[in-house]
C-alpha cells in the first residue's frame, strides 16, 4: 500500500510543480491549482503511518519514474542515455531501501 501512497503524492507533486510552471507563464488559475496539488502531496507524504526517512529514500525513485512519464506526456521529452542510467541508480536505491531491513 505504501508505493500506492507514494505513486499517488509523486502524482500530485509533479503536477503541482507543472501547473506552477504554467501559471509563472501566466496563468493565475494554474498557480492556485498547483499550490493546492503541491499541499495535498505534502499532507500525503506525510502521513504519521509511514516511517519518514525509509518512506522518502523510496519515494526518491517513485517521484523519479513519474516525473519523467509527466514530462513525456505533457512535454514530448525524452530521456538521454545519461538520464537513463541515472535513473536507473535512483530507481535501484530506492529498491535497496524499500526491500532493506529497518
Amino acid at each position: 500500500m505504501t508505493i500506492v501512497y507514494l505513486a499517488l503524492a509523486a502524482t500530485l507533486e509533479v503536477s503541482g510543480d507543472f501547473l506552477m510552471r504554467v501559471g509563472l507563464g501566466g496563468r493565475r488559475s494554474s498557480l492556485v491549482a498547483g499550490a493546492c496539488a503541491l499541499a495535498a502531496y505534502g499532507l500525503l507524504v506525510n502521513q504519521p503511518a509511514l516511517g519518514f526517512g525509509r518512506t522518502l529514500g523510496l519515494y526518491i525513485a517513485v517521484f523519479f519514474v513519474v516525473s519523467q512519464v509527466v514530462a513525456f506526456w505533457a512535454s514530448g521529452e525524452r530521456p538521454s542515455p545519461s538520464l537513463w542510467l541515472g535513473g536507473a541508480l535512483i530507481v535501484l536505491g530506492g529498491l535497496v531501501i524499500h526491500v532493506g531491513r529497518p
